[in-house]
């Protein structure tokens, strides 16, 4: 197990360079920079050459492509994301408070949405045909087409009209005041988390179908297993595996992907700082949120990878 442990952890070193490179060489490639940004006129003319000469000098844009490039890896080496070329502040300072507001946003949903997805799939697929699954098929069905942003509109008025209350609008940090933070996050996670229980709600119901009908389920029924434990020992432990995936891969998409539904309550994680720094073409900081993102994606199928080893034995010897 310690091999393949090993094997899947150093698989992310290459991985992670190889997007470093793609994301460096994708920016220089895009027409304008942060100087122009800043320094241009309504009418597509620099107000002072000199003074963007010197600018571009300060921010290291005058450099050779290569040298940028080295001088980012050495930093990255020395774990210094550097600083924002458009705030002039440490991107770790900057990225530090909105990342744990939307890994914690993230981490509410999936449990939200884990918390729903796995018993109505189960339930779904044993009492197949049934109004039972055509009550989950409906539920499902209804959280695919409805954008979390506009649930979130809803609950808003719906709290507003009802109750006369508005959930909090300035983000508080859990170590802060866990009570303000649960009451102002507590409700964009119901409405992201439903959306994305609806997608990982099908899956389950589609894997459980499959493995119900598998040789080995009929022949533990037929050994006369109690149904509850041909569930959870043998049916339960193979359907998983596709729903890790999408459980998975919906987590570390809702890190930087919430840009909407974060405005609708007013909270600033890292999916408008990912917008801000590219309408800005803030190099620096569009490259540590690229980054940063590919991380979480890459751990967290680092992550899956074990769970798979561990949820079927067989794949860790292939």
């Amino acid at each position: 197990m310690w091999k393949f442990i090993l094997k899947r952890f150093f698989l992310m070193i290459p991985t992670l360079f190889g997007v470093a490179v793609l994301v460096f060489l994708l920016l220089r490639v895009v027409p304008g920079d942060v100087v122009e940004v800043r320094l241009m006129s309504g009418e597509g003319q620099y107000t002072d050459p000199q003074m963007v000469a010197m600018e571009r000098a300060r921010l290291g844009l005058d450099k050779p492509m290569w040298r940028q490039f080295i001088d980012w890896m050495w930093g990255l080496v020395r774990l210094d994301l550097g600083l924002s070329m458009w705030t002039g502040a440490p991107i770790t300072e900057e990225i530090k408070l909105r990342f744990a507001l939307s890994l914690q946003l993230a981490i509410m949903a999936t449990v939200v949405a884990t918390l729903l997805a796995i018993p109505l799939g189960i339930v779904a697929a044993l009492k197949q045909d049934t109004w039972v699954d055509y009550v989950v098929r409906i539920f499902s069905i209804a959280g695919l087409a409805t954008p979390s942003f506009w649930l979130g509109i809803l609950m808003i008025l719906g709290f507003l009209i009802i109750f006369k209350w508005l959930p909090p609008m300035v983000f508080t940090p859990i170590w802060v005041d866990p009570w303000e933070n649960l009451a102002q996050l507590t409700w964009p996670a119901l409405s992201v988390g439903y959306r994305y229980s609806a997608v990982a709600t099908r899956m389950t119901r589609s894997a459980m179908l499959e493995v119900l009908r598998e040789d080995y389920i009929r022949t533990a029924r037929a050994k006369g297993l109690w149904q509850k434990l041909i569930l959870t020992r043998h049916a339960l432990k193979n359907a998983m595996l596709p729903v890790l995936t999408v459980i998975a891969l919906e987590f570390a998409f809702l890190l930087g992907g919430l840009v909407v539904t974060e405005q609708v309550f007013n909270l600033n994680g890292l999916g408008l700082l990912f917008v801000e720094a590219i309408a800005r073409r803030d190099y620096t900081m569009t490259q540590a949120l690229v980054l940063l993102v590919a991380f979480t994606f890459i751990f967290v199928n680092f992550v899956v990878d074990l769970m798979y080893a561990w949820l079927d034995p067989r794949i860790r010897y292939r």
